[in-house]
């Protein structure tokens, strides 16, 4: 017996029809690389229907139709002699696509042309981080939204909301907001929970978490935060549109772009909270730049702008804190930290020692307003001229497994600046622990 909709039910021809559309779909769904697929215009996301018609996207990254390019977020560029619209977006470095550009602007449609730009900073993989850069038609006073696209403008294309609209200000919401770029596969719950209220006391009013996955226990933390309006999530989905390293070096770690597309995230979070924020502080979730001198990061830019001026990039040298070495027992931890995964921060109080003579790495605090393009360490272009804050007077916590093979745990030195801060750090997070555990 034969069942209708089974292909042997059909005549040879129509079976023959069928094939043929099988395979006519699936070449025009891939790109001709093996394991590439590009990603459709709206992979999980939503749609809306703007002023002009055509459909606002509300994924986190757009791909650009033929083309391997995707469009992250777009900005009004304030700060140049004419109107521009920078679109942040991750291209493939070897293609020379020509970009369109399509404005809505009073409800009808306009075009411009575009040029791009890639960043210096791409670590060799075939991916990078780039500028679009749009010129705004002259009789188009308030764009608000944008299509870039290649080739000939042919049906509806999906089209990014045009951020950043308001002029330039002096006032803002947050005094300092955190970039965390990016989380993946994070379940150390103990080492957020412990990070996240150090920013509090160390002045942050904002964090920003760019999150590709994490597990229930660190969601549960998150939506915490979320529900008390310090953290801020930009979904980040981007092993869904193209093959990512896990790592910053090509020959260790594979892939077609750079640890999770981290100088993308990064730059978009200057640009996001450009005028939401005095400062944006760029690091990760294992760093901590914490003062020496003085408890806080609202006493410390003071002084230090003071010392050096108000258009400075502060650099903050890189430490390293094994987190394979203890300087605690377990005995001293509160019962709410029991069974929590993660890392305890209190713990490690040695660090590897610093070369002075080499180059260590460092992460900033800045004004988001002075920065075109910035890196993972430092910035790539911007208005100001970055200094290397003094050691002593403060510098980066950076937990996390040897550095330095050749320096032994005898070399280590001890520095135990963290304990200050523990009295009010030790029942923050417990209570931050009580009231994210499952019930």
């Amino acid at each position: 017996m034969r069942l209708k909709g089974h292909l042997s039910y059909y005549p040879p021809c129509i079976r023959y029809v069928s094939v043929c559309a099988g395979i006519l779909f699936c070449y025009l769904n891939w790109d001709g690389q093996l394991g590439a697929r590009l990603t459709p215009p709206y992979p999980s996301g939503r749609t809306a229907k703007t002023p002009c018609g055509h459909l606002e996207v509300t994924n986190p990254l757009v791909h650009v139709s033929d083309s391997r390019t995707y469009l992250v977020s777009s900005y009004m560029e304030h700060r140049l002699e004419h109107s521009l619209i920078r679109t942040i977006a991750i291209v493939k470095r070897e293609e020379k696509p020509s970009y369109s550009c399509m404005f809505c602007c009073d409800e009808e449609l306009q075009n411009s042309s575009a040029r791009y730009e890639i960043h210096s900073d791409h670590f060799g993989f075939d991916y990078g981080t780039a500028d679009i850069l749009c010129s705004v038609p002259e009789n188009c006073s308030m764009p608000s939204h944008i299509a870039i696209y290649t080739g000939p403008l042919r049906g509806q294309k999906p089209v990014l909301p045009i951020r950043n609209q308001q002029e330039r200000q002096e006032s803002f919401p947050y005094q300092f907001t955190v970039c965390i770029s990016v989380m993946y596969d994070y379940t150390n719950v103990m080492q957020l929970v412990q990070t996240l209220e150090m920013f509090r006391l160390l002045g942050a009013q904002h964090v920003a978490i760019y999150k590709s996955s994490c597990n229930a226990a660190t969601q549960r933390v998150l939506d915490y935060y979320v529900q008390a309006g310090f953290v801020e999530i930009i979904p980040w989905p981007i092993t869904e549109y193209i093959n990512v390293s896990r790592g910053w070096q090509h020959s260790v770690s594979p892939g077609d772009l750079h640890y999770f597309g981290q100088i993308a995230a990064l730059n978009d979070c200057v640009y996001r909270f450009m005028y939401q924020t005095q400062y944006v502080v760029l690091q990760d979730l294992d760093e901590i730049i914490v003062p020496l001198t003085v408890d806080t990061w609202t006493e410390l830019l003071p002084l230090l702008e003071q010392q050096y001026g108000r258009y400075i990039s502060f650099e903050f040298e890189n430490h390293v804190f094994r987190n394979t070495v203890s300087g605690r027992n377990a005995a001293q931890r509160p019962t709410e930290w029991l069974g929590v995964a993660g890392v305890d921060i209190l713990d490690h109080v040695w660090r590897e020692p610093n070369d002075p003579n080499a180059f260590n790495n460092f992460k900033v605090i800045v004004s988001p307003r002075m920065v075109y393009r910035t890196t993972v360490h430092g910035l790539l272009r911007a208005d100001c001229k970055g200094v290397r804050v003094d050691r002593d007077v403060a510098r980066m916590y950076h937990i996390k497994p040897e550095v330095t093979d050749d320096v032994t745990d005898d070399k280590l030195i001890q520095e135990e600046r963290l304990w200050d801060y523990a009295p009010r750090l030790i029942p923050a997070v417990s209570d931050v622990l009580k009231k994210t555990s499952p019930r």
